[in-house]
């Protein structure tokens, strides 16, 4: 394999920020925070490379999370539980990860390959597993990207008392060294 090259990186929250930050709202996606999180964290890192949309180039989209979506899951649950309650449509549409992705890409015109993984181990918070960048350097090897947007994501679960309750996020934006 060959070693990486960082071009941008961004976090959720923002660890220079002075108190705290809100999610902005992402059209089209609700009951939420997972994927307006993921949304925000890959708008810092390609701004911080690229300034504003488009990006030039094929850049690959990688999202990984160990817990994936647990605010929707758990929507979609309690609306299937409850046969008085439609199920809104939109959380069928979110509950897929490559969801957010192909907005991230419409977005910002990105036209390589789009993936959403589960690591086989969990990352430390703030960090993006090795077997992302592995893959990273399979689609960058492949040739079918000149750069990946790699995210890792997860959601705070809200009900563990252990947990402080922030969502977290990391991307990193990854060439050929």
């Amino acid at each position: 394999m060959t070693a990486l090259r960082i071009l941008a990186e961004a976090a959720w929250p923002d660890p220079e920020a002075r108190g705290p930050e809100q999610l902005p709202p992402l059209p089209g996606f609700s009951a939420s925070t997972f994927n307006p999180l993921v949304a925000e964290t890959a708008e810092r890192c390609l701004r911080a490379r690229h300034g504003a949309a488009p990006a030039p180039g094929r850049t690959a989209l990688l999202l990984v999370s160990a817990g994936g979506d647990l605010a929707t899951a758990r929507a979609i649950e309690e609306a299937a539980a409850d046969t008085a309650r439609r199920m809104p449509p939109l959380l069928f549409f979110q509950s897929n990860p490559n969801a957010v992705l192909g907005h991230i890409a419409a977005r910002w015109g990105l036209t390589g390959p789009v993936v959403a993984i589960c690591p086989s181990q969990p990352p430390p918070p703030g960090r993006v597993p090795q077997d992302a960048l592995d893959l990273a350097e399979l689609l960058l090897a492949d040739g079918d990207a000149d750069q990946v947007l790699v995210i890792a994501a997860e959601q705070a679960e809200k009900t563990d008392e252990d947990a402080d309750g922030t969502d977290r996020a990391v991307a990193l934006l990854v060439a050929v060294a």
